[in-house]
């Protein structure tokens, strides 16, 4: 019979950051998001990647909803609700964004 705390592995800490790219810190109050069929919601842009952004909205999503975003007048992006936390709200996109878009809104920033 062994001792009890021999019985438990050893688990290295969770990494907090998850990310595949850096996040660059964006505000942008010109963006909306709307799911699919449903009404736009007014949000602001607080971070963005090629791949997903984190926006503050006032209204209901949930994690799993299809959205389209449109951020700074660009065409509807296509995404999904991927976490939500009160009024914030992280997406992924369905596609890699556009370099030049991405390049646009992270020259606002500050």
């Amino acid at each position: 019979m062994g001792y009890m705390t021999s019985q438990f592995r050893k688990v290295q800490p969770a990494r907090l950051e998850q990310r595949q790219t850096l996040r660059h810190p964006v505000l942008l109050n010109k963006a909306n998001l709307r799911k699919h069929a449903g009404q736009p919601i007014e949000a602001s842009l607080m971070d963005l990647s090629v791949y997903g952004c984190r926006v503050l909205i006032d209204g209901s999503v949930k994690v799993g909803d299809r959205l389209w975003l449109r951020l700074a007048g660009s065409n509807p992006i296509p995404a999904t609700a991927v976490w939500t936390e009160g009024d914030l709200l992280g997406c992924k996109f369905d596609e890699m964004l556009d370099r030049m878009l991405f390049r646009q809104l992270t020259l606002q920033a500050c």
